[in-house]
C-alpha cells in the first residue's frame, strides 16, 4: 500500500514537468519560426531537430551535450541528442538553443541513421551576437546580427542541411576543434 501511494505521489509531482518539457520544445520551436532568417525554413523544410539547451563548457579540454526532438511535417517523430568533445584553446561556459533543418527526405534519413556526426570545421549560422557553436556542415557560414528579431543572415542549406543557435547565456572563450555527434531513437 505504501508503495501504490509512493508511486502515485511521485507520478503526480512528475505531470508539471512533463507538461514543462513539452513547452520548453514548443518555445523554441515559435522562437525560431518568429527569428529570421530560421522562420522560412519551416514550410519548405523536410524536417527538423530542435534542441532547446545544449550546455557546453571547456578548460583546454571542453564538451558539450543537449537532448532535443525531430519533427517532420510538424509531427515530432522521435528524439535525438548531442555529445562534443573539444581540444584546444578554451575557457567558460554556455548555453544555446539550436536547430537543425533537413531539406529533404535525404538528409532526414542521413541524420536519423543512427550516429550522425558534423565535422570539426562545420559551423552554424547565430541569430543573436555573441552566439557562437561548432555545429553544422561544411561550408555553411556563420554571422551573427544585434538582436533575434533583427537577424539579417542568409539561409543556406549545404549537403541538406541548415544549422542555427541563439544563445541563451553564459561566455565562451573559444579557438578549438571537435565535431558534434547525435544520435536518434524512433519514436
Amino acid at each position: 500500500m505504501i508503495r501504490v501511494r509512493t508511486l502515485l505521489l511521485s507520478l503526480l509531482l512528475a505531470v508539471p514537468f512533463a507538461s514543462a518539457l513539452a513547452d520548453e520544445y514548443a518555445d523554441t520551436i515559435k522562437l525560431f519560426q518568429n527569428t529570421e532568417p530560421s522562420a522560412r525554413l519551416f514550410n519548405s523544410s523536410y524536417g527538423y531537430a530542435v534542441f532547446p539547451t545544449i550546455g557546453k563548457g571547456g578548460f583546454v579540454v571542453g564538451g558539450a551535450y543537449g537532448t532535443g526532438r525531430v519533427y517532420t511535417k510538424g509531427a515530432y517523430v522521435g528524439d535525438t541528442s548531442m555529445t562534443q568533445l573539444t581540444i584546444g584553446a578554451q575557457l567558460g561556459g554556455q548555453a544555446y538553443s539550436q536547430m537543425i533543418f533537413f531539406e529533404n527526405k535525404k538528409a532526414f534519413d542521413e541524420f536519423t541513421s543512427g550516429n550522425f556526426e558534423f565535422g570539426a570545421q562545420a559551423s552554424a549560422v547565430a541569430i543573436t551576437a555573441g552566439a557562437s557553436a561548432q555545429a553544422g556542415t561544411t561550408g555553411v557560414s556563420a554571422g551573427a546580427s544585434g538582436t533575434q528579431e533583427h537577424a539579417t543572415t542568409a539561409a543556406q542549406f549545404n549537403k541538406g542541411m541548415a544549422v542555427f543557435t541563439v544563445a541563451k547565456g553564459g561566455l565562451m572563450y573559444e579557438a578549438s576543434i571537435g565535431g558534434q555527434k547525435f544520435s536518434y531513437k524512433k519514436n
